[in-house]
């Protein structure tokens, strides 16, 4: 039971069951079934991100471009290698890998603004390259006719042509991504890098090679983004430039903290929610709907920077005091 409740928490099996009915209800809230595919990939994105913004404390303002490598890794693999989904998931994987793992080497020693300047720099750089290197990139009209590939497991291949196919293999890789990170973040590693965010300083000081943990969380961080551009392409039957540009690779930074990453493993997950439902519902009454999404953002900055999580936190922690003092002696006194 105890190994249970380390892998399995109740706050993911209420995620899973949600998500894993979401395309048996979402017709009936006015929403369409291909828009579930969209929220499951960018959660998965926004996940990867937050173990360096909400754990480290590390504010990486170029990650879209990440996410589009991975986009385009996964359609090359597929047109120049071999079509199989998994290899070129795979692929999309270890090429976001290594190029986040170059890229960390040299921002890994900065902390701060200069961080942030320093992934805004890379990340533009590797927008410029994909918008002009056409013949491998497609430019600004993107690699088209990228396969929606089966999930082939030799003995048995589902097609993943049809929107509600595709959203249950996402989801899959959803929850085992859940998973996986969950147990990162709450391993000796995951409390070096939370112990980072609070002072590199004195973790340097006990013995820890913070430039190591930081090349590391940012590596992973790109793996994770890599796996979401490469799903992101299938889902949208080809890879565009436009997801490496700096207001994409903003749209991630707001999701994070309007969900409340800083202070929740979820904040990430509600956040992407709300861009989505922003866009998609605000969007059907207003072209203006991303101003109401910024002002919602300043509100949340200016009086709750702890974000939805943290006002969901706060909640819980007023009812469990009133629950403590409604049940207290003091609060039913015996009369004399």
């Amino acid at each position: 039971m105890q190994h249970a409740e380390r892998w399995i928490t109740r706050e993911m099996l209420v995620a899973f069951l949600i998500f894993g009915t979401l395309p048996l209800w979402v017709d009936s809230v006015g929403l369409y079934s291909y828009i579930g595919v969209e929220v499951v990939i960018w959660m998965i994105f926004a996940l990867g991100f937050n173990l360096l913004l909400g754990y480290t404390g590390l504010p990486s303002f170029g990650h879209g471009a990440f996410f589009g490598i991975g986009g385009y890794a996964f359609g090359w693999f597929q047109f120049n290698m071999m079509p199989n989904l998994w290899l070129a998931l795979l692929f999309a994987i270890v090429m976001t890998s290594i190029i986040g793992a170059l890229v960390a080497l040299f921002v890994s020693h900065r902390r701060g603004i200069y961080f942030a300047l320093l992934t805004i720099a890379f990340g533009q750089i590797f927008f410029f390259i994909a918008s002009k290197w056409t013949s491998l990139t497609g430019g600004e009209d993107g690699m088209l006719n990228i396969k929606r590939l089966p999930a082939d497991f030799g003995f048995v291949s589902f097609s993943l042509q049809d929107n509600t196919a595709l959203y249950f293999f996402v989801f899959i890789v959803f929850a085992l991504v859940v998973i996986v990170l969950w147990r990162l973040t709450h391993s000796p590693f995951g409390k070096v890098i939370r112990a980072i965010k609070q002072n590199e300083m004195r973790v340097g000081f006990l013995g820890y090679n913070v430039y190591f943990y930081k090349w590391m969380v940012f590596t992973i961080s790109c793996a994770v983004s890599g796996l979401a551009g490469g799903l992101f392409a299938m889902a949208q039957e080809g890879a565009y430039v436009q997801v490496m540009s700096l207001q994409w690779s903003g749209i991630v930074v707001l999701m994070t903290l309007i969900g409340g990453g800083f202070v929740s493993f979820w904040g990430a997950v509600v956040g992407t929610v709300v861009f989505f439902l922003a866009r998609d519902l605000l969007g059907t009454y207003t072209e203006a709907w991303l101003l109401w999404y910024g002002l919602m953002f300043m509100v949340l900055v200016m009086f709750k920077p702890e974000g939805i999580a943290g006002m969901w936190q706060d909640a819980v922690k007023a009812l469990r005091r009133r629950q403590i003092v409604a049940s207290s002696p003091s609060a039913h006194p015996v009369g004399k």
